[in-house]
């Protein structure tokens, strides 16, 4: 069966076979143990080792492997379900919580799911948790896939690449965005500023795109260990512009009480 991706190179059909990918044009590409392809060529790389570290995708694991954004991926799910999708794209996978519950929806329809990220360690064990889906290391911004391959293409926390997005979805697609509501992790924020600010709440316009709906999504849950904390505090934006003085009065702490404030921004692509 052909597979969901294309050849970075020439954009050619990949066909997995024992061991690899490979196109018509000659270029093939080894399947790794773990059931995923790097599709990310050589020049196209910024660093010897893009997207996350290993530290990093191992927090990102512990922390959702908890369960405390269960009725986010769950709303995801509800979402897709009735849209049927045959084929699915979660872009900037992670290490693939959301996609292995969104595949598993794809499935009951008779679909399928990819995943892509940037980031090898993450795509790795995305791979390993969901064997049913097609992985790879690739850019959001050059997706390896051709124009108008899927039904669906999801961002969960991931770069924006609109345009990319709209070049891969069928005409009518949806296109499902979750970022952040307002006071998304405010208790969080309290203890490491002095004076919290909430995020922008806004709904942008993307071209070939129109609105569908803003589906908002809240929890409350509590962390109940410093190594829980630690892995939240790892995986967000706040890890790397905190200062000193807040990340210890966060270390000290041996449980802590949040707030989950989500939005998922649904659009279509136009026909």
């Amino acid at each position: 069966m052909t597979s969901l991706f294309t050849c970075p190179i020439c954009g050619g059909p990949l066909s997995p076979s024992p061991g690899r990918y490979a196109c018509p044009g000659g270029h093939s590409f080894d399947l790794a143990r773990e059931g995923y392809v790097n599709l990310l060529p050589a020049n196209r790389r910024h660093s010897k080792a893009p997207g996350d570290d290993r530290e990093m995708a191992a927090a990102r694991t512990r922390f959702l492997d908890g369960g405390w954004y269960s009725p986010l991926r769950e709303a995801l799910c509800a979402l897709i379900r009735p849209l049927s999708p045959a084929a699915l794209l979660d872009a900037g996978c992670g290490e693939g919580w959301y996609t292995a519950a969104l595949a598993q929806t794809v499935a009951e329809g008779g679909g399928r799911a990819a995943g892509i990220d940037l980031s090898k360690p993450s795509v790795k064990k995305a791979a390993k948790r969901c064997p049913q889906g097609e992985f790879a290391v690739a850019s959001v911004y050059r997706l390896p896939l051709a124009g108008g391959a899927v039904d669906v293409l999801t961002d969960c926390f991931s770069p924006l690449a609109a345009e990319e997005f709209y070049r891969v979805l069928k005409p009518g697609g949806k296109f499902l965005y979750v970022v952040p509501g307002p006071r998304h992790l405010w208790e969080l924020k309290e203890i490491l500023y002095p004076s919290p600010y909430e995020n922008e709440e806004k709904r942008e316009e993307y071209p070939g795109f129109r609105y569908v709906d803003v589906l908002p999504v809240e929890c409350a849950f509590t962390l109940p260990t410093p190594q829980a904390i630690a892995d939240l505090f790892r995986m967000t934006p706040y890890y790397w512009k905190t200062p000193r003085e807040g990340g210890e009065r966060l270390s000290a702490l041996t449980q802590l009480k949040l707030t989950g404030q989500f939005r998922i921004h649904v659009l279509e692509k136009a026909t």
